[in-house]
């Protein structure tokens, strides 16, 4: 998907340079806060450019946590540790649980935005991992 059509359909705008998680992306990211985290709970629209991904990483926490990713617009993957990617398009939902190691983001020939919902939980902490590597990333089911 192109950036003019993407533009288009991510309802919830671009937002900035994710310039404060850079070191933790493959590619460059936009960070778009929905809410403000002292509400309560955090939601924020993510948007990755084609090939744009996160690193490996584990939400943390010693009950409740972890993250829910509702896809926007365009088409993106998902992977938890030793299991196998998971393909997303708009309205796709991904629950992930506490403590699961896991990445995501965009295709190869597309943007991808999703709405990142940090669940609230008891000493929750984000852990930042290994890059997902080009040839890791390359060998995906495009």
């Amino acid at each position: 998907m192109n950036k003019e059509e993407f533009d288009q359909l991510n309802v919830f705008g671009l937002g900035n340079p994710n310039d404060a998680y850079a070191e933790y992306f493959t590619g460059n990211s936009y960070l778009n806060p929905i809410t403000k985290t002292e509400n309560g709970i955090s939601f924020a629209n993510v948007t990755f450019e084609p090939s744009c991904r996160n690193n490996w990483h584990i939400h943390k926490s010693k009950s409740g946590g972890g993250q829910v990713l509702i896809c926007t617009a365009g088409y993106g993957y998902y992977q938890e540790w030793g299991k196998e990617v998971q393909k997303l398009s708009p309205g796709d939902i991904v629950v992930i649980p506490a403590n699961v190691k896991h990445w995501h983001g965009a295709q190869p020939s597309s943007w991808f935005s999703h709405i990142a919902i940090e669940v609230p939980g008891e000493e929750t902490s984000n852990e930042w991992l290994e890059p997902v590597t080009d040839e890791e990333y390359n060998k995906l089911d495009n």
